[in-house]
């Protein structure tokens, strides 16, 4: 993992930060751009698949994705995936601009919030790996706790896309959210994980070691691939219909959740904090999405300063 020394004797991932850092303000593009498109081609009568603003937001969102991929490889989930929260902010500040969707005062606090938040998530975050070889990676797999929340994901998933979506997805945002938000369980650890077994992979040798670690890369390869193209498609569908900062911002709430459950259950990055670290890291995440929280409401609440009179 890359780091830099702190006076302490313990590491901060900086490369880690750093890149996190880059992609949310990537993926902050996308979900604005790519619904500018839509609009545009509605108003046109077309297809978003033809327009160019569409095509950038996405090819914003590929560019964003692998940044996100080698930022969990070189720093915990638990602190790449609040990261996120800037995101939210960019992408609220660039909808007022090219959507203009207005960012009231209520909007600008909960970007304070989210960067105040997100600094306090930097500090805090854990500074090592808990788990650090393909052979924890895949013992860490089979925990039944995990199986058995891997599986209960599934079935949810199976529900929503099957019969919740079809009948309700275009009325309320959430479910579309929910089926989102559900896939990071899966995109996260597996980009993690590739990253771990790519070293037993591309690292020379052979034999029946090589063979099983080419086999859980190829599987945690297709997980990714998988999940992100349904992410991919469940986010466009959501953009059709509700607004970019609506739905950025309740994404960002619950797939922070899901991931950092997730993370947890399998990579167990908690235990590697103090008390005090711990601590600090909830009321981190909370700030941020308080922030979150607010720049949703500001979009519908109507601020004045002026006293009412009859």
């Amino acid at each position: 993992m890359a780091s830099d020394s702190e006076p302490g004797g313990v590491s901060l991932p900086v490369a880690g930060i750093v890149i996190a850092v880059v992609s949310s303000f990537i993926n902050g593009s996308t979900f604005v751009l790519q619904k500018k498109g839509i609009l545009r081609s509605r108003d046109k009568g077309g297809s978003y698949l033809a327009d160019v603003v569409w095509w950038t937001g996405t090819l914003s969102m590929v560019v964003g994705q692998v940044g996100n991929f080698l930022a969990y490889n070189v720093a915990p989930a638990v602190i790449v995936t609040p990261l996120g929260a800037l995101g939210v902010l960019f992408g609220a500040v660039l909808a007022s601009w090219i959507l203009k969707e207005h960012l009231n005062i209520l909007g600008k606090l909960g970007c304070i919030l989210c960067c105040c938040g997100s600094v306090v998530l930097i500090i805090h975050a854990p500074k090592a790996e808990a788990v650090t070889s393909r052979l924890e990676l895949e013992e860490r797999l089979w925990d039944p706790v995990f199986v058995l929340y891997a599986l209960l994901v599934v079935l949810l998933l199976v529900v929503l896309i099957v019969w919740i979506a079809p009948a309700h997805g275009k009325s309320n945002i959430m479910v579309y959210v929910a089926i989102c938000s559900l896939l990071g369980s899966f995109t996260v650890p597996s980009s993690k994980g590739l990253g771990l077994v790519a070293q037993d992979v591309f690292g020379g040798g052979g034999g029946p070691s090589s063979s099983r670690a080419l086999a859980l890369f190829l599987g945690l390869l297709g997980t990714l691939a998988v999940s992100i193209l349904i992410q991919f498609f469940f986010i466009n569908k959501a953009l059709e219909c509700f607004s970019s900062n609506a739905f950025e911002a309740i994404y960002y709430v619950t797939f922070t959740s899901t991931v950092i459950l997730a993370s947890a259950l399998l990579f167990k990055e908690w235990t590697a904090l103090t008390l005090t670290d711990g601590l600090a890291m909830l009321c981190g995440l909370a700030t941020v999405c308080v922030g979150v929280v607010l720049l949703r409401i500001s979009h519908e609440a109507l601020i004045t300063w002026k006293k009412k009179t009859d």
